[in-house]
């Protein structure tokens, strides 16, 4: 059975050998879609050292539990089995295998080495969980996308103002004889009189015109 939370993930599995290669592939894959790639190698050889121990040593079953749980500054990897027995670390020099090239029976000396800290504790009266951290890199996570700048509207320059010349009214049209007036040929309006002008023209004789005779003011 397999579950995994935001940042919590547990593998429930039979420690055996075509299992354990499994397990390793879970893992990596867990901690990419985490963004912990930096970890998948130091986690996955961590795991495979636990799975192994717990293939060698647990009894009276080999039925475990793998759990993952991602904090923000560390990752922490552990395997719970059924076999009270806490493990005792052996000398790398004194396994058959030791040496700083051997690929196995390096158990939890491997595990101390590729991580920032172990351990193990009992877990209730029939079983253990040991367990090793890993510091968590800082993710870099994008910013949220800033809405694009608007640009500057432009705007069409106003058309220039086009002035017309006065049409003129043929001689001897009245004003207001239907005229066609167009913005570019404005008739010209007519000039006002002066008032000076008004006057003179008051001022002038009327014309010729016949006056009656003086009447004699003595009667005849």
């Amino acid at each position: 059975m397999i579950s995994h939370p935001s940042r919590h993930c547990t593998v429930e599995l039979q420690a055996l050998p075509s299992r354990i290669g499994q397990v390793r592939r879970i893992v990596s894959a867990q901690l990419r879609y985490w963004h912990m790639d930096a970890l998948i190698d130091r986690a996955a050889l961590g795991v495979t050292e636990l799975l192994s121990n717990v293939h060698r040593h647990a009894r009276p079953d080999k039925s475990c539990t793998v759990e993952l749980e991602l904090a923000p500054d560390r990752l922490t990897v552990s395997v719970r089995d059924n076999d009270p027995r806490l493990p005792v670390p052996a000398d790398v020099a004194d396994l058959p295998d030791g040496g700083p090239l051997a690929t196995c029976g390096r158990g939890l000396a491997m595990v101390a080495a590729v991580s920032e800290s172990w351990g193990a504790r009992p877990d209730g009266e029939n079983g253990k969980v040991v367990w090793f951290t890993l510091s968590a890199p800082a993710v870099v996570r994008p910013g949220p996308a800033r809405a694009p700048r608007r640009a500057a509207e432009v705007r069409p320059a106003p058309e220039p103002v086009r002035v017309g010349t006065a049409a003129r009214a043929p001689a001897g049209s009245r004003v207001g004889a239907g005229v066609a007036l167009t913005a570019e040929a404005p008739v010209a309006a007519a000039p006002v009189a002066s008032a000076t002008t008004v006057a003179s023209a008051s001022a002038a004789p009327a014309g010729p015109s016949t006056r009656a005779p003086a009447r004699s003011a003595v009667p005849g």
